[in-house]
């Protein structure tokens, strides 16, 4: 048998050692990040407590009182006397249509209406001559009628005297009605000459009340229609907040619950609010539930924000009963059931329970499966299973800085 040299030998030895260092690197990287390696966990522990539930969503602050100012007939716009920004009273005179004929067609039906006056003065007299015919008539008949009773006149002299008496109630009934005609004719002449008097004061379009004037719609010149508007104002003390809530998330969304509003301006300030009103009527594109939030009664908030400005609201449900709480991240779902990971000597157990009340924090209440003091998985790696090997950490993401760190 050939001995080796000692430079050959120790070549052979080097290259043993080398392969035993690339199994052992290999063996440590399988244990680390191969599929006996440990998951890491962040686990908590189960702690009865308190929690307020609450329901977050978004809206634009909006007027709950506002006017369109506009003329009740097509017309040109003479003048608009208010700008955006102003603020303005009751019965100010905000712009001015151009009257056209309405003088005139006053005066016509002016001299239309002291002709129906005349006609019905005119049918009055008329039906007091008649009436007074009438009686002579009556009177005549019933003395014929005695005479004949008496033989003294003839019968066809009692006829001549009963179609008297006939055509009088005839005449009669004819001049009441022309009273009747008359005076219906005064009337709707009247009634026309007041619509357009009314028209006439409606060509001055005056603030219906003390607000602000948020637009401009049309100037001088300009041709609008009936009921168009030529200004819109608001009353800058009725804003309140449009909120749109997912319809998943609404549950107990009712009015008169306290509200905080955080408007876009001024995201570090909470202004106080209460839910004034709910909409029946929900968006189903958006599947967004709407509620109508007010400030409350004095808040500065009035006079620090605009219409059309974004707000976040926060309402505050009614606090329930203490109870276990636990992270939501922690829930896991299997077949539609939630459940959590429970350690218990040191080992994985998959442990069904029943939620109750969930806050906007990320805590909920468990009701049944879990008693106080039980440690549970919060965040994991990776899929967890009853046998799998774990480890716990403090936080997920410290653990992978200092794993990718060179």
């Amino acid at each position: 048998m050939r001995k080796l040299s000692s430079p050959a030998l120790l070549k052979k030895l080097g290259m043993v050692a080398g392969g035993l260092v690339l199994l052992l690197l290999v063996a440590i990287v399988f244990i680390r990040s191969g599929p006996l390696a440990q998951v890491q966990v962040v686990v908590t522990t189960v702690k009865e407590g308190r929690i307020q539930p609450g329901i977050f969503g978004v809206g634009t602050v909006e007027a709950r009182r506002g006017w369109m100012v506009g003329p009740t007939s097509a017309g040109r716009v003479l003048t608009v006397k208010a700008d955006v920004g102003d603020h303005v009273k009751a019965g100010d005179l905000l712009a001015e249509m151009d009257a056209v004929d309405i003088a005139q067609r006053i005066e016509a039906s002016q001299a239309t209406m002291a002709r129906a006056s005349s006609a019905l003065n005119a049918a009055k007299g008329q039906l007091e001559d008649a009436k007074a015919r009438r009686e002579l008539a009556s009177i005549n008949a019933r003395r014929n009628q005695d005479l004949a009773a008496q033989n003294f006149i003839s019968a066809s002299a009692l006829e001549v005297r009963m179609q008297e008496k006939a055509s009088a109630d005839a005449v009669y009934q004819i001049a009441l009605a022309n009273l009747e005609s008359a005076g219906q004719d005064l009337s709707r002449t009247k009634a026309e000459r007041d619509a357009l008097g009314k028209q006439r004061a409606n060509v001055r379009l005056m603030a219906p009340s003390s607000g602000v004037v948020v637009s401009r719609e049309a100037e001088a010149g300009s041709t609008v229609v009936a009921g168009q508007a030529v200004l819109r104002m608001v009353d800058p003390n009725s804003l309140w907040v449009k909120m749109r809530v997912d319809q998943g998330r609404s549950t107990g969304l009712t009015p008169g619950l306290n509200a905080k509003i955080a408007l876009r301006s001024q995201p570090n300030v909470a202004f106080g609010g209460k839910v004034a009103r709910v909409e029946m009527q929900a968006d189903s594109v958006t599947e967004e539930r709407i509620a109508l939030i007010e400030f409350d009664a004095g808040s500065d908030a009035l006079q620090k924000t605009s219409m059309g400005e974004l707000a976040e609201i926060t309402l505050e449900l009614p606090q329930p009963a203490p109870a276990l709480i636990v992270p939501n991240a922690s829930i896991q779902r299997k077949q539609g059931k939630a459940g959590v990971w429970r350690i218990r000597e040191r080992k994985l157990e998959y442990v069904s329970v029943s939620l109750g009340a969930t806050d906007l924090d990320g805590q909920v209440q468990v009701l049944e499966g879990l008693k106080s003091g039980d440690s549970i998985v919060v965040y994991s790696q990776k899929a967890l299973k009853e046998d799998t090997r774990f480890k716990v950490v403090e936080a997920l993401v410290a653990d992978a800085e200092r794993s990718t760190s060179p």
